[in-house]
């Protein structure tokens, strides 16, 4: 079956938190929005207006779900646990320069993660939503986590999960993924709102 090339994603990294403010790996530690990160959240609410979503996504840990029901998005949201953060394991809460105190030049795309996920079971899961995305009769929104959305979209244009490293992705910023004519392209990233 081919395609809807005129189907657009909007993805959407939750708003500021805490750990995500000290650089902390946060993944299954539910932690909520701070200010900042309600504002970014409520920032996107003309935004998201201006779209008609056929399915709404979140992950079920509160920072998404409060950044999509900020963004005026909350009555169509529909959890799915395929979009939780990237389980950083015994990682869970510690600053790159700390884990790499212990292994130089370690990155969440490049080395292991003890007690976590492979990369490749992140991707796994990323495929899964591209499969529901790809059945949905229109434009479709997520809200996620980091780590995860940047894998997300490596999967989106077919390319291996480590690609993700490329795709660096603040907190409340515009991401539009679609096509350009039959080919998977990334139509905006990281955009300031």
């Amino acid at each position: 079956m081919a395609e809807d090339t005129a189907k657009q994603v909007l993805v959407f990294r939750h708003g500021q938190t805490e750990w995500s403010l000290n650089g902390k790996h946060t993944s299954t530690t539910d932690l909520p929005l701070t200010d900042e990160g309600r504002r970014g959240a409520v920032a996107l609410r003309p935004l998201v207006a201006q779209w008609d979503f056929s399915l709404v996504l979140s992950s079920p840990l509160q920072r998404a779900r409060q950044t999509c029901e900020l963004s005026g998005l909350g009555d169509a949201m529909e959890l799915c646990d395929d979009l939780i953060e990237w389980r950083y394991g015994q990682y869970e809460g510690k600053t790159t320069p700390e884990i790499r105190q212990q292994v130089p030049d370690w990155t969440i795309f490049t080395h292991p993660v003890p007690g976590g996920e492979t990369a490749a079971a992140v991707a796994a899961r990323c495929d899964r939503v591209i499969d529901r995305i790809l059945q949905a009769p229109g434009n479709v929104a997520l809200f996620a986590h980091g780590h995860l959305l940047r894998v997300f979209v490596s999967r989106w244009l077919q390319l291996p999960p480590e690609n993700g490293r490329h795709f660096v992705l603040g907190t409340s910023t515009l991401n539009r993924l679609g096509y350009e004519h039959e080919t998977r392209a990334v139509l905006t990233w990281n955009a300031p709102i």
